[in-house]
């Protein structure tokens, strides 16, 4: 680990001037921002439709759907986003490196590659905190702009009060986020096994999208690999039924087997990922 502070150093200067952490950090919360609201102006206009024609007449009304219901959707919206923008900056951040020359600047002033590996993690880290963070705190608010907070109520019963609410989108938020350790570290082994920037990028994302597509049909199989817990859009993820339960359905089936294996099955997947890494970025040459 020769020259970590150095690596580390080198890193965050350049995250703070670097337009991709920007990205990642905004991107979320906007793309967030503007689904919440298209989806209040979706519902003014459908209520001004009934109201036209009186359709309420001859609906029914169910549980009443709170800003908690929204809240959990642009969660998953976001951290959906979030995880293909971190294997994007993961897989793009040492090739470039590479390509450019900066890694053998770095090399040269007695930097280690595992340094870079273990400082570019670290970094990475950090990007994830502060775009989890506003994505968290976007999310919250635009929900309660639009819609009020409280607890889910049915022809006045109170079927989920907003302690319990809270307390399984705490959960399945968890949840989630537990493999977003294992998305930087896949995306920074591809970096390493690449030959370019180009191929980085191209195979992280192709890979990861192909692993969501098709975990479906890999039966109990896919339960064993991390991308099968993270937010996706073919999702099968804790925080997407939450969204159901804040909802009131009552035929939400949880399989605590499942919500075992999303607690043990994503760190160690990364502390792997990370020492596979280390290890073929010793062989490298620049």
């Amino acid at each position: 680990m020769t020259g970590l502070v150095t690596a580390l150093r080198a890193e965050l200067f350049i995250a703070l001037r670097h337009y991709g952490n920007r990205i990642a950090i905004l991107a979320p919360c906007l793309i967030v921002a503007a689904q919440l609201a298209l989806t209040r102006l979706g519902e003014a206009g459908q209520a001004a439709r009934d109201a036209l024609l009186d359709d309420s007449l001859f609906g029914f009304d169910g549980p009443q759907v709170t800003a908690y219901g929204y809240f959990v959707d642009g969660l998953v919206t976001g951290l959906t986003l979030l995880v293909l923008i971190l294997i994007v900056l993961a897989a793009h951040s040492f090739a470039f490196d590479r390509d450019t020359g900066l890694l053998r600047h770095l090399l040269i002033r007695r930097v280690s590659r595992p340094a870079v590996i273990v400082a570019k993690l670290v970094q990475l880290h950090l990007t994830a905190i502060l775009a989890l963070v506003l994505l968290v705190a976007t999310t919250w608010f635009v929900s309660g702009l639009f819609w009020e907070f409280g607890p889910v109520v049915e022809d006045g019963f109170e079927l989920i009060s907003e302690r319990e609410i809270r307390a399984e989108i705490l959960f399945g938020l968890f949840l989630a986020l537990l493999p977003l350790p294992a998305v930087i570290a896949y995306g920074l082994l591809i970096s390493v096994l690449t030959s370019s920037t180009t191929q980085a990028v191209t195979a992280a994302l192709g890979i990861n999208l192909a692993l969501d597509v098709f975990k479906v049909s890999l039966g109990d199989s896919a339960h064993l690999i991390f991308v099968n817990f993270q937010p996706a859009l073919v999702d099968r993820s804790y925080l997407g039924e939450v969204s159901r339960i804040v909802r009131g359905f009552s035929d939400v089936l949880i399989d605590e087997r499942l919500l075992q294996l999303n607690l043990w099955v994503p760190l160690p997947q990364m502390l792997a990922l990370a020492l596979v890494t280390l290890l073929f970025v010793r062989r490298r040459t620049v």
